[in-house]
Formats: structure tokens, C-alpha cells, sequence
């Protein structure tokens, strides 16, 4: 039984691994054709185009180190190893300052966008 769920709880692992190389390459193609869209069609003001596609795209981002850290978490219960041990907490430690910072960029654009709103009014 234990061997089942080492091999369960391996596979598992790895889905969510290819999960997250699933959602970086969308990520990456949204934010591609977003790029293009704005080149081409030039709708709205190259700075502001340029930082709303480069906040959705750390979000996707931040969205898919989550899903490397539940890979990692899943393989860690299964043989932890201090190396293992080591590779998680990088990975939470990455995580956490890649969602403050984005959190904190996030905010200040959208008090940016308000002002700027609220100014044309």
C-alpha cells in the first residue's frame, strides 16, 4: 500500500509540474499577443498597455510558482531530503516576495488608474 502512494503521490507531483509549464506558456502567449495587439492597434498609451500587460503576466506567474511549490510540497512528503527541504523553503521564500512586490505593484496602479480617472473627470 505504501509503495501505491509513493507512486500516486509521484505522479501527482508530476501533473502538477506540467500543469505549471501549461500555465507559464499560456501565460507568456497571452502576454505575447497582448504585446502585439497594442503594437498594432496602439488603443490605449504604450506606458499604461505595457504596465497592465506586465502585471497580469507576473500574476500568471505568481500563480504558477504556486503550483511548482504544491509539486514540491507533494514530493517532499513523500522522501524528505534536507536538499528537498531546502528547495521548498527557496521556493516559498520566492514566492512570498514575488506576491508582496506584485501585490504592492498592483495596488499602486490601480491608485494610479483612479487618479488619473478621477483627474479627467
Amino acid at each position: 500500500m505504501e509503495a501505491f502512494v509513493t507512486d500516486l503521490t509521484t505522479v501527482l507531483a508530476t501533473a502538477v509540474d506540467i500543469f505549471t509549464g501549461i500555465v507559464i506558456a499560456l501565460a507568456v502567449v497571452e502576454a505575447i499577443l497582448r504585446i502585439l495587439v497594442v503594437f498594432f492597434t496602439r488603443r490605449k498609451p504604450l506606458n499604461e498597455a505595457k504596465e497592465e500587460i506586465r502585471l497580469t503576466l507576473g500574476m500568471w506567474l505568481a500563480l504558477a510558482l504556486e503550483f511548482a511549490l504544491a509539486a514540491d510540497i507533494l514530493r517532499s512528503t513523500i522522501a524528505p531530503s534536507w536538499d528537498a527541504i531546502g528547495k521548498l523553503a527557496a521556493i516559498i521564500g520566492l514566492r512570498t516576495i514575488l506576491n508582496y512586490f506584485l501585490a504592492k505593484e498592483i495596488q499602486q496602479a490601480k491608485q494610479k488608474k483612479s487618479y488619473i480617472d478621477h483627474e479627467s473627470l
